[in-house]
């Protein structure tokens, strides 16, 4: 096992991939930008290393200051988190080539599978169903017409490399299909350099269902079972879980779709942690989307069902031990949900970057907080807005569901918006308790209005007992003056 690893990230999932070093009696080293130096990462982490500015793409980005850093502290391998340069395969060759470890798939592997039309070819070649559309970039105008016409309207014009929604474009009809190219394109040049798109059938109103893969580098290779990701905003996740509803009504989905995942994984030689992402239609059919190349966000759930701890295996694998474990020793225990706590706009969705005043999170049974935020930390403009991930877990869905309610009902973040109330009306919402569930959800349930003052009323105790707490003492002058912040500051506070 390793000594000493180096978290080539930032926020909560930092702070979770340190506390797992922590747990294995593995030295851990931060890395922080300008705006992240009173970081709780930094805070936790044995030690921490200076990237840059603020800009990502002075920091983050850069793979000389994280190799010269890794250097630097004597660290033997590189866990990349998600997001910035996990799924890089230039990153993990050039970790490899400095005699370091990356703690993810071979730089091979996700070059075959992080471009999105070579990994629909390896998904074929598998013999995994996927969506009707291109399995090369479009190059011209006319292909792309000639695609579109064939497999029907309408499509989805969408990015070869990257996800989060970038690079994509729906097309209802070829009048609008030229220009939409060229926007998609634009977006995708901006966001992972490269231009390159390509064109599927958009399957309307889908499930987005996720299948998470384990392999070693001994041939050894098996899936966890699925997450549900249908509750989506701008095709960002916002709600996860684990089991699909849809299992429980058709059980012989799992196997299906853990097989394809499988097959698509052992075609492209995949070690390491991995996500099979599916779309599944009205008629559960399931097409495979794309394979993300590293730990997912929603990791959380299916380790609280399968009692497995992705991140230490994570690093058991890479540091060249066996998976120890064959696919009939999975098993689903009760039900876990995940809620993504997001500095942000539950009306519109924007971003809310600022100063956290207060802040209080909850616990009890069955509650789990991957939290990388503080209360006095201010939220930079630079990143994801995402503060922390809570989960529920319980002996089904319906009582995790009330136990995350419940959960909820303790969170209060001041100072900030945040997207809780979003969250209890997602919960409360019949047909999400009842799992009918797609990618169109939020569409058709949008969260309108306040919070309803009884799931309002412990928020509002706490944010009023913490702001008499910092009060200053009163004057002669104002000691006479009736005090009562509830209308004031309270009430601002639990609107956010």
């Amino acid at each position: 096992m390793f000594r000493k690893v180096l978290v080539a990230n930032r926020g909560e999932i930092a702070v979770r991939v340190i506390r797992a070093l922590r747990e294995l009696g593995i030295g851990s080293v931060a890395v922080y930008s300008d705006a992240d130096r009173k970081s709780l990462a930094v805070q936790m982490a044995d030690e921490a290393i200076h990237l840059g500015p603020a800009p990502s793409t002075e920091s983050y980005l850069r793979v000389d200051k994280l190799l010269a850093a890794a250097k630097a502290t004597g660290a033997e391998a590189i866990h990349p988190g998600y997001g910035f340069l996990s799924e890089n395969a230039d990153f993990a060759q050039a970790v490899t080539e400095a005699g370091l470890t990356f703690v993810g798939p071979t730089a091979d592997s996700i070059r075959k599978l992080g471009s999105k039309t070579a990994a629909r070819q390896l998904a074929m070649a598998s013999g995994a169903p996927v969506v009707p559309g291109t399995t090369e970039p479009v190059t011209d105008f006319a292909m792309a017409r000639d695609t579109a016409r064939g497999i029907g309207y309408p499509v989805l014009i969408k990015a070869s490399a990257g996800g989060g929604g970038k690079g994509m474009r729906r097309v209802d009809s070829e009048k609008d299909l030229e220009a939409s190219i060229r926007d998609a394109g634009s977006e995708a040049e901006r966001s992972f350099k490269s231009s390159e798109v390509y064109i599927e059938k958009l399957v309307e109103a889908p499930r987005h269902i996720e299948i998470q893969i384990l392999g070693d580098h001994y041939g050894n290779l098996i899936h966890l079972g699925e997450r549900e990701c249908s509750v989506q905003r701008r095709h960002q996740k916002v709600i996860e879980e684990c089991p699909s509803p849809l299992m429980r009504r058709h059980p012989e989905l799992r196997e299906a779709m853990g097989d394809a995942a499988l097959r698509v994984a052992r075609i492209a030689g995949y070690t390491n942690a991995g996500t099979a992402e599916f779309l599944v239609d009205k008629d559960q059919n399931f097409y495979f989307l794309e394979m993300n190349t590293r730990l997912q966000v929603e990791h959380p759930v299916t380790e609280l069902v399968t009692s497995l701890d992705l991140v230490h295996w994570q690093l058991r694998i890479a540091s060249g031990e066996k998976l120890t474990l064959q696919q009939q020793d999975i098993q689903w225990n009760g039900s876990a949900i995940e809620c993504r706590i997001y500095a942000e706009d539950p009306e519109n969705y924007f971003p809310s970057p600022g100063r956290i005043e207060q802040l209080h999170f909850p616990s009890g049974p069955g509650i789990r907080l991957d939290n990388g935020v503080y209360a006095g930390w201010t939220v930079p403009m630079d990143y994801d807005p995402l503060l922390a991930k809570l989960c529920a877990w319980a002996g089904t869905r319906e009582e995790s569901i009330d136990r995350m309610l419940r959960a909820l009902g303790e969170c209060q973040v001041a100072g900030i918006r945040s997207n809780l109330p979003l969250f209890r009306h997602i919960l409360r919402e019949p047909n999400f308790r009842a799992g009918n569930l797609t990618t169109a959800y939020l569409e058709l349930h949008p969260y309108v209005g306040l919070p309803t003052p009884k799931e309002l009323l412990l928020p509002a105790v706490l944010a009023a007992i913490a702001m008499e707490k910092s009060r200053k003492p009163a004057t002669t002058a104002n000691a006479s003056a009736p005090i009562s912040r509830w209308k004031s500051d309270g009430r601002r506070a639990l609107l956010r």
